[in-house]
C-alpha cells in the first residue's frame, strides 16, 4: 500500500487496518497516519471519513493527544455493557476472540451505562477476566423510562424503570412537564454521567401513574423504544391502494376463487395472512394449498411502506393491543385474508403423498376469496369434542376439516422420523377485562387445530427455501445452528441425574437425541422442566443469507414465508420467490431498503429479540401486578428452576412463576448441588428438583423488582411451629399447651394472618 489513492475504490476499512497493523507501530495522530500509510492529498478527506467509521466500530480507540491505536494492540476487548442492578457488569467481546465475558466491577465502569457499546481493558485474565472500561464506543440509553421523584430539597429525579441502568437522572427545573411525583415519564439524557455526577435530563412525555390502565403498555413501548405511530408518508401510501383489489390486478394471476378456502386463527387475531385449501386426489394423495397474502404485490422496494416496515421489522403483539408492522389500511384491510372478499396471495401448492412426502409443488401469483374465517376453538370442537351444533353450523366446511387433520398427522410423523424436536410446552393467556385489566391468567393450550395450522406452514416454508436453495437464487434463510458442546454436556450430566442420557457425545448431538429423551419423559413430573431445560441449551434461531439447515427441526431447508404482514423477513422471501418463477436474476442488492441480504437478516433478527423481550417483559409484569393483592394465599405448583439462591416455581393456577428465595427455607441448610440440578439439606436430607409438585404461599411481591416471592409451606409452617413452641416455653421447662390446625392441601386456598 504505497499510496492511499485507490482508497474510494480499492481500499476498505478491513484493507487500512491490515495496513497499520504491518506498518503502524504506535498509537498516531492523523497526519502521522497519513504520513506512514503515503496519502495523497486529494484522498486526506476520505481518509479522515475511514478513521472516524474504524472508530464507531471499535478497531480504533481515540486516545489522549488525538491519536488513534489498534484496540487489540493496546489489550481493549470491544462489547456490549451488560449491567447487573447490584451495580456490577459484563462486557461481551464483539470480535469472538475471547470466548468469556470481561467481569467489570461497579467502580471500573466509569462513566458508562446499561447496553453501551464500551471498549474495556483487561487487566486479569488468570480465572475469570476482568477489566475496566476505557471507552464509551456508542450510547444506548439516549432515552429511557422511569418514575419521576422529588428529593428533599425539592430537585426532580427520575429512577430508571430498567434496573439495569443503575444511576437516577437528574431532572433540572423547568424540564419536567409538570410532571408530579410518583408519575411515570419518558426521559431524554442531556448530559452524560460523569465521575463526579450522574446523568441530566428532560422530561419530553409524562405517561401516568404506574396502575393506570396501558400506562404499563405504554412504558414498554418507550422503553424499548418501538415504533407507534405509523409515519404519514407510509400511511399516504397505503391509502392510495383503496379497499378493493382492482381488475388490474387480477391480471396474470391463478384463480383460486372457486376452490374452497379457509383462514383458521385465534378468536382474537388482529391480521390473516394464510389461508388453507386441501383436496382429495385418485392416487391417493392430497393436494393442500397454502395461500399467503400477496404483500409484495403492494409494497415496493425503497417505497415509503418498504422503509417503515423495514424499520420496525415486525410486528409487536401486547396484550391489549398491536403494533403492526404496516399501517392498518394493509394490516387489516387489503392485505388481510378476510372472508368474503377477493384477496391477492402467493400460494405454495404441493401434492402430499401417502407418508407426508413432498411429491411435487408449484407457487402461483394468485387470488382468493375465503370462504370462512374459523378459530382455532371451532376447529378443534368439530374434530375432538364432536361437537353438533358446531358441526351442524359448519357442515360443508367438515369433510374439509377431517381431511386436514389426516394430512396434518402425516407430516407430523415424517417430521418426527427425520428427529424434528416437538416441543409442546404451554404458553400463558391473559384473560382481559372491558378495559385491559387482567382477570385470570391460565395456560395456552395447542389444540388439534393449532397442530394443523403448524404442520402446513412449515412445510410451505420448507418448501419455499428448498426451491430457492437446489435453484441457486438469492434466499434468506431460517437457521438454527447447533448447540454448544458445553451447554450439551451439562445437559446430559443433569439428564443423568433422573436416569436418562443422550447417549451421544456433546459434539455428535442430533436433534433426534433431544427428541427420544423427551419422549422417555413424556407424562412425567420433570417434562416440562426438562423441556424447558432443552431450550435453554439449544442456540437461538435467526435469520441468514447462508444457508446452514434449522437443527431444532431437523430441517436441510428453512426460511419464513408464511406472514409477510407481520415479518419482514417474509416480505423480501416473497420477492426473491417471485423473481425466481420470473427468472429475474438476484442481485445482492435490492432485496430491502438498505440492500445486502446479509444486513436484512442481522436486522431483522435484532428487531424479532426486540418485540420478543418487549412481549415477555409486559407479560410477567401484569403477571406480577395480577398477584399483588394474593399475599398469604397459597397454591400448588411444580419446581421449574433450581439455582444456589433458591428453587423457580411455576403455579398450576394462575399460570405464574415465582421465586422460593432459599432464606426462606430455614428449617435447614440448604446446598446447591449444581451437576444434579437439585437443593439438598445438610441435617434432613431432604432435595427439592426440577419437576417435583410443591405447595407454597405468596409471600411478598414486589412491583418495583417486578418479583413474585414465594416460600414453601411445609417449610414455612414447620419454622413458625418451632418458633411458636420455643415462645410458648414457661420458666419451668414446661410447654403452654396450644391447639394445632391441620390443612387439607388444595389448589388454592387463604388463611387469616393476623
Amino acid at each position: 500500500m504505497s499510496k492511499m489513492a485507490g482508497l474510494g475504490s480499492e481500499f476498505g476499512l478491513d484493507t487500512m487496518i491490515k495496513e497499520m497493523r504491518s506498518r503502524v507501530d504506535h498509537p498516531s495522530t492523523i497526519r502521522e497516519l497519513m504520513r506512514v500509510l503515503s496519502v495523497s492529498k486529494e484522498h486526506r478527506s476520505r481518509f479522515r471519513r475511514q478513521i472516524s467509521k474504524l472508530v464507531d466500530t471499535g478497531d480504533l480507540i481515540r486516545i489522549r493527544g488525538n491519536r488513534y491505536g489498534l484496540s487489540e494492540r493496546m489489550g481493549l476487548i470491544v462489547g456490549r455493557l451488560v449491567v447487573n442492578p447490584r451495580g456490577f457488569g459484563f462486557v461481551k467481546p464483539e470480535n469472538g476472540d475471547s470466548a468469556e465475558d470481561v467481569f467489570v466491577a461497579v467502580d471500573h465502569l466509569n462513566e458508562a451505562m446499561h447496553g453501551d457499546r464500551v471498549a474495556v481493558r483487561v487487566e486479569r485474565r488468570t480465572g475469570r477476566p476482568e477489566g475496566a472500561v476505557v471507552r464509551v464506543l456508542d450510547r444506548a440509553n439516549a432515552h429511557l423510562v422511569g418514575r419521576y421523584e422529588l428529593d428533599n430539597t425539592g430537585m426532580g429525579f427520575v429512577v430508571p424503570f430498567d434496573a439495569r441502568v443503575t444511576a437516577d437522572v437528574r431532572i433540572p427545573d423547568g424540564a419536567n412537564l409538570a410532571a408530579a411525583s410518583g408519575q411515570m415519564v419518558a426521559v431524554e439524557i442531556l448530559r452524560w454521567p460523569t465521575k463526579g455526577r450522574g446523568p441530566v435530563g428532560k422530561v419530553t412525555e409524562v405517561l401516568g401513574h404506574l396502575d393506570d390502565p396501558g400506562v404499563d403498555t405504554k412504558l414498554i413501548i418507550r422503553k424499548y423504544r418501538i415504533p407507534e405511530a405509523h409515519e404519514v408518508s407510509a400511511v399516504v401510501e397505503s391509502r392510495k391502494f383503496g379497499q378493493e383489489i382492482k381488475p388490474s390486478d387480477r391480471r396474470g394471476r391463478t384463480d383460486f376463487r372457486p376452490w374452497l378456502t379457509v383462514t383458521i386463527d385465534g378468536e382474537n387475531a388482529r391480521d390473516f395472512d394464510d389461508a388453507i385449501t386441501i383436496e382429495s386426489l385418485h392416487n391417493g394423495h392430497h393436494r393442500l394449498g397454502v395461500h399467503i397474502a400477496d404483500v409484495s404485490h403492494y409494497v415496493k422496494e425503497g417505497s415509503a411502506l418498504d422503509s417503515s416496515a423495514y424499520r420496525r421489522g415486525t410486528s409487536v403483539y401486547f396484550p391489549e393491543r398491536a403494533l403492526h408492522m404496516f399501517p392498518a389500511e394493509l394490516a387489516t384491510g387489503l392485505c388481510s385474508l378476510n372472508p368474503g372478499v377477493e384477496r391477492l396471495v402467493q400460494t405454495c401448492v404441493m401434492e402430499v403423498g401417502r407418508n407426508g412426502e413432498l411429491v411435487q409443488y408449484e407457487f402461483h401469483d394468485g387470488v382468493i376469496q375465503s370462504d370462512a374465517r374459523m378459530t382455532y376453538k371451532e376447529v378443534d370442537a368439530i374434530l375432538t369434542a364432536k361437537d353438533p351444533v358446531i358441526k351442524d353450523q359448519y357442515t360443508e366446511l367438515v369433510p374439509m376439516f377431517e381431511m386436514m387433520e389426516e394430512v396434518a398427522r402425516r407430516l407430523k410423523a415424517r417430521r418426527v422420523n427425520r428427529g424434528s424436536i416437538d416441543f409442546d410446552l404451554k404458553g400463558t393467556h391473559l384473560v382481559l377485562d372491558e378495559i385491559g385489566l387482567v382477570e385470570d391468567i391460565v395456560a395456552a393450550e395447542r389444540n388439534v387445530a393449532h397442530r394443523i395450522v403448524e404442520e402446513f406452514m412449515l412445510v410451505a416454508n420448507e418448501t419455499v427455501a428448498r426451491h430457492l436453495e437446489n435453484g441457486e437464487w438469492a434466499a434468506l434463510f431460517r437457521i438454527h445452528e447447533p448447540p454448544d458442546q458445553d451447554k450439551v454436556a451439562d445437559f446430559d450430566a443433569f439428564a443423568a441425574t433422573l436416569g436418562q442420557r443422550l447417549s451421544v457425545t456433546p459434539d455428535r448431538v442430533k436433534p433426534c437425541d433431544f427428541q427420544r429423551l423427551l419422549k422417555r419423559l413424556k407424562g412425567k413430573p420433570a417434562e416440562r422442566s426438562v423441556a424447558m431445560l432443552v431450550l435453554q441449551t439449544m442456540q437461538k434461531a435467526r435469520y441468514a443469507d447462508a444457508n446452514i439447515g434449522h437443527f431444532g427441526l431437523a430441517a436441510d431447508y428453512y426460511t419464513h414465508f408464511t406472514s409477510p404482514i407481520r415479518r419482514y423477513p417474509d416480505l423480501v422471501v416473497h420477492r426473491l420467490l417471485r423473481r425466481s418463477r420470473e427468472e429475474i436474476p438476484s442481485e445482492e442488492h435490492g432485496c430491502g431498503p438498505t440492500g445486502g441480504l446479509a444486513e436484512v437478516a442481522s436486522h431483522s433478527s435484532a428487531m424479532e429479540r426486540r418485540a420478543e423481550e418487549a412481549e415477555r417483559e409486559i407479560i410477567h409484569w401484569k403477571k406480577v401486578r395480577f398477584m399483588a393483592n394474593k399475599v398469604g394465599e397459597e397454591f400448588s405448583g411444580y419446581v421449574t428452576g433450581v439455582t444456589s439462591f433458591g428453587l423457580f416455581i411455576e403455579l398450576v393456577e394462575p399460570f405464574v412463576e415465582g421465586l422460593v428465595h432459599i432464606s426462606t427455607m430455614a428449617d435447614d441448610y440448604y446446598r446447591f448441588h449444581d451437576t444434579e440440578w437439585l437443593l439438598r439439606g445438610d441435617a434432613t436430607g431432604k432435595t427439592y428438583r426440577l419437576g417435583d409438585p410443591v405447595f407454597v404461599r405468596v409471600v411478598r411481591v414486589d412491583s418495583a423488582r417486578r418479583q413474585i416471592d414465594l416460600g414453601l409451606v411445609e417449610i414455612l409452617d414447620a419454622v413458625r411451629s418451632a418458633e411458636r413452641q420455643r415462645k410458648g416455653m414457661t420458666g419451668n421447662g414446661h410447654r403452654r399447651r396450644k391447639k394445632s390446625t391441620t390443612g387439607k392441601s388444595h389448589s388454592r386456598r387463604k388463611r387469616s394472618r393476623g
